[in-house]
């Protein structure tokens, strides 16, 4: 059995899907499975999936199933990999030719049951690396401390022990397609630090129709999401109280954006979010502002 599954979340992108494809048929070391979720895609990606599995260059799964968004097609991947370790790799991004035998060597020096994983780096196309490097003098860190306590910026490529992901599932709320993925992460935060490796996993594309590109209409299209998110976040042991009132507005804004009447009362941190009304409400309004405009332009 292969010890790493790469796998790729995907919906209509068949026009940049090769990208990724060729990387990995590159990769110095084969030992890898790449799942691809096609999450509901109605282009021509499962007959392109279908020519790159007949040519068996590298091991590739393929799964369709009707459209959930992002959390919900890793849902499916975490429930779906049998391998050891596990990195996602998004449709329009690829990996630099030696990456997996770079996570899979470190693994094997460095990896052990105490960690969740290993945080590599992010590069845009252009080689530049994405925000900040990790910190040379630290070994380890949880993600949440790697941003709010040791000033990492950027993205970063996150290798995760499989059986770990296999935990704490992203909700899915009736007609919607957002939960943030960094749930799942801030969850086994609470349990485990991860190994820093500061070296070049994956080039990013940062695509006009990617999520991370639509964030307000993302917000305006995705509230019980963001909320049952930000609820979690205010729930977390080692943040502090700045942190949770960030969170409090956001959950205040999303909060008014699904009319949900009972936020108060479900909310974890019930002072705090009275506290947030007036800065929530203010945000409500200039997400509902900025994604009708959009709408009318």
């Amino acid at each position: 059995m292969k010890n790493l599954t790469i796998f790729t979340p995907t919906y209509n992108r068949a026009y940049c899907l090769a990208n990724c494809y060729e990387s990995l048929k590159r990769q110095t070391c084969k030992d890898f499975v790449w799942l691809i979720i096609d999450d509901g895609s109605s282009d021509n990606t499962k007959e392109l999936v279908d020519s790159w599995i007949a040519e068996k260059y590298i091991k590739i799964k393929y799964h369709w199933q009707q459209n959930q968004g992002m959390h919900g097609a890793h849902n499916t991947a975490y429930e779906m990999i049998d391998t050891e370790l596990n990195v996602c790799i998004d449709s329009d991004d690829y990996m630099p030719d030696e990456a997996v035998e770079k996570i899979l060597s470190f693994w094997s020096s460095y990896g052990n049951e105490e960690v969740s994983g290993i945080i590599g780096l992010d590069l845009y196309t252009n080689g530049q690396i994405i925000g900040s490097k990790l910190p040379e003098n630290l070994k380890h860190s949880t993600l949440f401390d790697l941003y709010n306590k040791h000033g990492v910026t950027g993205d970063k490529k996150l290798v995760y022990r499989t059986e770990l992901t296999k935990k704490y599932p992203y909700p899915i709320f009736k007609n919607e397609k957002y939960v943030g993925l960094a749930y799942k992460y801030y969850m086994l935060d609470q349990q485990y630090e991860m190994l820093l490796m500061n070296e070049a996993l994956c080039y990013v594309e940062y695509m006009a129709d990617g999520s991370s590109m639509n964030m307000l209409n993302q917000y305006r299209r995705n509230p019980k999401g963001f909320a049952f998110y930000r609820k979690e976040l205010m729930k977390l042991p080692f943040t502090n109280r700045l942190f949770k009132y960030r969170q409090a507005i956001h959950y205040v804004s999303s909060s008014f954006i699904s009319r949900n009447r009972k936020f108060i009362q479900e909310s974890p941190c019930k002072g705090l979010t009275l506290c947030a009304l007036p800065f929530g409400a203010i945000l409500y309004s200039y997400i509902t502002m900025k994604t009708k405009m959009k709408v009318n332009m």
